[in-house]
């Protein structure tokens, strides 16, 4: 049997391909029609979910200012576990198709500017409160507030005006905006009682499970919410949580037993973990990407041409190779890859310590330029800081690295501090990236990046209809983020996690680590 229809068979079994197309691609592979139907019939029996037990969920990226709050959530721990108690209005499949969540159904006027969302019926909330749409609206409005410090307030900043009617929410926008489901799907945007205006850390939502222990940073427990309205997911009784930052502890912990699974595998030991007894290592190209960021607002990085020097001395192909270890792609500056729809080739910037010696000539800059990392940044950052120190230095500058403690990275040194590491696991869209990290005013804007022309030519690409022209914005977009902002992005990272061989139900997903971090609600564990 081919690995081909085996995959087919999986799609089908999880009800992500229907039946017709399933025996139809089986025909093309010379596959019976016998032969198919018997294979569908065993892969559904083989993949009915056992129900029951305890899932034991290993995390690195947590830390202990870490909230439930979902518009705080900042790094890979929390982003996770939104997962588990939250439900949003919509998800993003695996094939980067819009999946209805709270939301049943949707449409939009001819110009994509008014958009109405048929909120679902009688879904209940961990309180007892049924799920509204004047909810969805509060929530939306929370996001929308410059005072919420969200991650989500760029993606926001468009709506003109939002209102619920009947079984309705309404967003009237500024400008069109094809893309604005996408934009709910975001992971910040998890619908709270009365928008969590009362209380938005409370961990409440209508999600499979609920809060029943949190020790932030350390350790949480989660159980399965009895009312929870889809059949599909929450397998097991009980999700147990622990926050493993430490790279070595964090794998031993699913090859021992400890956990049944876990995020962040360094990729220089994955090929040799993958061989162990009892552990599947899951390696899955993303939009994922790793990235040093400059605050374009801040002395001495206000300077384009020192920019340009740090851009073209660091050796993207060293660090592709000693850090990710052929699980990722080289990165070319700016934040869009190839898996991004509407993605255009840019010309890929090169190690050169020519270049980078005549920028740094040209920006006057003398002395030492600090940088800042720490090991929660991305697996390997500290390595990856010192061949990037190496590679500086062959181009007569010098980069003095510090090295942060984990605990507090995201609140003390990200985003504060003018030159250090950063991770990004992607958006399903161009828009969606561009708008939370790039456009100016952005809670999220790591890089302080304000350009006008950027500004106006992200919102006329969000509203264009034609493919074409709006591939053609997408590419001058890209351009400038390369030529001028302050983006190093040196490799696209595959997530790599694994899980133990007691797991079933996984299947592999590019939109985030661990199933776009639904894997500990969707797979189950054998009997």
């Amino acid at each position: 049997m081919s690995d081909e229809l085996k995959y087919l068979s999986k799609l089908a079994a999880m009800g992500r391909l229907d039946r017709r197309a399933f025996l139809g691609r089986a025909a093309a592979l010379g596959v019976t029609a016998t032969f198919a139907n018997t294979m569908l019939a065993g892969a559904a029996r083989a993949a009915d979910p056992v129900k029951g037990g305890t899932m034991r969920v290993g995390l690195g990226g947590g830390q202990s200012t870490d909230s439930f709050d979902p518009a705080l959530a900042t790094n890979e721990a929390p982003n996770t576990m939104l997962s588990f108690f939250g439900e949003k209005l919509f998800e993003v499949s695996p094939e980067g198709e819009l999946v209805h969540r709270l939301a049943e159904d949707h449409g939009s006027d001819s110009e994509a500017r008014v958009w109405t969302f048929k909120i679902r019926k009688d879904v209940p909330f961990h309180n007892g409160k049924k799920v509204t749409p004047e909810d969805v609206k509060a929530t939306m409005e929370r996001h929308s507030d410059e005072t919420s410090q969200s991650g989500a307030l760029g993606l926001m900043q468009g709506i003109d005006a939002m209102r619920a009617e009947n079984d309705d929410f309404i967003v009237e926008l500024k400008e069109p905006n094809a893309d604005l489901p996408y934009l709910m799907a975001d992971y910040h945007l998890v619908i709270q009682p009365n928008g969590g205006k009362d209380d938005p850390a409370a961990g409440i939502s209508a999600g499979p499970y609920t809060v029943v222990e949190e020790d932030a940073g350390v350790r949480y427990i989660f159980e399965k919410f009895p009312d929870y309205w889809d059949e599909s997911r929450g397998h097991v009784d009980r999700i147990e949580v622990l926050v493993i930052n430490d790279d070595s502890a964090r794998v031993s912990a699913v090859q021992s037993g400890q956990v049944h699974m876990i995020n962040r595998v360094p990729p220089r030991i994955a090929t040799l973990m993958a061989r162990a007894p009892g552990v599947e290592v899951k390696s899955v190209p993303s939009r994922g990407h790793y990235v040093y960021v400059m605050h374009c607002n801040t002395a001495p990085f206000d300077n384009n041409d020192l920019r340009m020097a740090l851009k073209y001395a660091i050796n993207r192909e060293e660090m592709l190779e000693k850090i990710l270890f052929g699980h990722g792609t080289i990165g070319n500056d700016t934040p869009i890859n190839a898996a991004y729809p509407l993605f255009t080739e840019i010309e890929q910037r090169e190690y050169d310590p020519e270049k980078a010696a005549f920028h740094y000539k040209k920006s006057g800059h003398e002395g030492p330029i600090v940088f800042r990392t720490s090991d929660v940044a991305f697996p390997g950052a500290l390595d990856a800081a010192q061949l990037y120190q190496q590679s500086v230095a062959q181009a007569g500058m010098q980069l003095d690295v510090i090295r942060s403690p984990g605990d507090g990275y995201w609140s003390e040194v990200w985003n504060k501090e003018p030159f250090c590491n950063s991770y990004w696991n992607g958006r399903p869209t161009q828009d969606m990236m561009l708008s939370t990290s790039y456009q100016t005013g952005a809670d999220w804007n790591e890089t302080k990046f304000s350009n006008a022309e950027f500004d106006k030519l992200l919102v006329q690409a969000r509203g264009e209809l034609d493919e074409a022209k709006r591939k053609e914005m997408y590419h001058r977009l890209n351009m400038i983020l390369r030529d001028e902002g302050g983006v190093i992005c040196p490799m696209f990272n595959n997530f790599v996690d694994a899980i133990s061989d007691q797991v079933e139900g996984w299947h592999d997903d590019p939109n985030f680590p661990l199933m776009n971090a639904l894997a500990p609600v969707k797979c189950w564990l054998k009997a």
